[in-house]
């Protein structure tokens, strides 16, 4: 399917699957420093709340594979695009309502059960949403309109934790745990009504009940050269590992980070939704960046609004946390890391494997800062790697399945499989933390991005052997 100008009318019924991932995925910051109080656990136990949810992904992949295998088809080329959509908002909400009886039952099992569910949902949305992201319009703007997306995942990822933790603790009649516990059914149950909701204006959309949306290539990508799977590349193969950690790094650095504040900096718990905030509005900074590319507009006006999205997007952020009630003041230095953010970004020119590398060796900077540092001065060390996290899902998925041809969408599954680094890395800085402290736990981000450098290195030597060149991939953003 393709057409000359970005659909906006499908689009824009599409970009709410990727905001809900954002609000799910960030919110879930906001309940690990809650369950673990509630629950008594340790900082690895409580993270297993990111364990619940991202390995579910992982799960989900399996699960449509053994389907598609059993079917001797593709599910989705069998369901549809659009039926794809509604069935995976569908049991997202089913998990979400689960967190009723958690709650009712103060069962720890029952409320990770419940993101796992919501997870599961949401992996069928991700084989789903990302290609169809990049179909709604022009080939050679695909990228961006994916990073489009992206900006708007992370919109939800930054009124996520404000809106959970008004729902947990502003709910709450009292400051006691059990208030928390049972005040932590009320934003799931709003949550399963919008999925519900979203589904159906999908259902009655214009959104196209599609098959195959994207081609691919049906020989091997390297002339003479016949390989019966997409792991016999091994672009792809180093490249999941880099999505494994990418995801970990990621999603870790932002759900250690209230442990930090309460242990280190004596925040208390309630106080701590704002930087969790921020971090995932790095996120959406950089991204909002990319997504200039998605319009129709001259160079000239794209060269300004690529200093200019950024800033907006910081905007948005201090106008959620203005409406919120929240003391801006300690923000406004922000600014500043975003230069840097920007700076990043211009030396890079766009070139997959060379951003990948700046962007991974200056959020080695920031982390070494943090853990060097104290008071605010690491916190905002700390919040500002997701500035650097922004544009590496896409360098990452572009590198990794370059080449593959008639096996790209084989090559793509199993990079969605790899989003449960997520879960584990998270879980792996909170055992560490245990065993040291939450501040010399962060060398676990230190060592993925380290990875993540090597593999910008050595993927850009392994595409030059296969004649591919990188400057035929360029890409400006997006999101998982």
């Amino acid at each position: 399917m393709e057409t000359q100008k970005t659909n906006w009318a499908q689009f824009i019924p599409l970009v709410t699957v990727f905001f809900f991932w954002g609000f799910v995925a960030a919110s879930n910051d906001i309940l690990i420093p809650v369950f673990k109080e509630s629950f008594h656990l340790t900082q690895s136990q409580s993270q297993l709340v990111s364990v619940a949810f991202y390995i579910a992904y992982t799960v989900g992949s399996i699960i449509y594979m053994i389907v598609s295998k059993r079917l001797r088809q593709d599910l989705i080329n069998k369901i549809g695009y659009k039926n794809g959509l509604i069935y995976g908002l569908l049991i997202s909400a089913i998990g979400a309502l689960l967190f009723i009886p958690a709650a009712n039952n103060k069962s720890f099992l029952l409320m990770i059960t419940g993101l796992f569910v919501i997870g599961l949902g949401f992996s069928l949305l991700q084989i789903v949403a990302n290609p169809l992201a990049i179909a709604l319009g022009p080939k050679q703007t695909g990228a961006q309109r994916l990073t489009l997306a992206g900006g708007i995942n992370n919109f939800g990822t930054t009124v996520g934790p404000l809106i959970v933790s008004f729902a947990i603790f502003g709910a709450a009649s009292t400051a006691g745990v059990e208030a928390n516990i049972e005040s932590v059914k009320t934003p799931y149950i709003i949550l399963a009504i919008a999925l519900v909701l979203v589904a159906l204006l999908i259902k009655f959309s214009k959104l196209p009940q599609v098959t195959s949306i994207v081609k691919e290539d049906t020989d091997d990508a390297t002339p003479g050269e016949h390989r019966t799977s997409a792991l016999k590349y091994p672009q792809l193969v180093l490249g999941m590992l880099a999505i494994f950690v990418y995801v970990g790094v990621e999603v870790s650095t932002a759900s250690n980070l209230p442990a930090y504040m309460e242990k280190s900096l004596g925040f208390a718990t309630k106080d701590i939704a704002p930087y969790v905030s921020l971090y995932w509005a790095s996120m959406m900074i950089g991204r909002w960046t990319g997504a200039v590319d998605a319009f129709d507009i001259s160079g000239g006006i794209k060269k300004i609004l690529r200093f200019l999205a950024p800033y907006l997007a910081f905007g948005v952020f201090l106008l959620v946390n203005a409406i919120a009630q929240h003391d801006l003041r300690p923000f406004y230095i922000y600014p500043i890391l975003i230069l840097v953010m920007i700076v990043a970004d211009v030396l890079s020119k766009g070139n997959p494997a060379k951003m990948l590398l700046i962007f991974s060796l200056t959020a080695i900077l920031a982390l070494l800062i943090g853990m060097l540092s104290e008071g605010m001065v690491s916190v905002y060390a700390f919040t500002s790697v997701g500035l650097f996290c922004s544009t590496l899902w896409p360098c990452i998925f572009a590198l990794a399945v370059s080449g593959l041809g008639k096996h790209t969408n084989q090559g793509s599954s199993f990079l969605v499989m790899m989003i449960m680094g997520g879960g584990i890395i998270s879980w792996l800085q909170g055992y560490i933390a245990d065993l040291t402290s939450i501040h010399a736990s962060y060398i676990v981000g230190v060592i993925c991005f380290a990875y993540l450098a090597f593999y910008a290195i050595r993927v850009t030597q392994i595409l030059r052997k296969q004649g591919i060149s990188l400057d035929k991939e360029k890409i400006s953003g997006g999101g998982h």
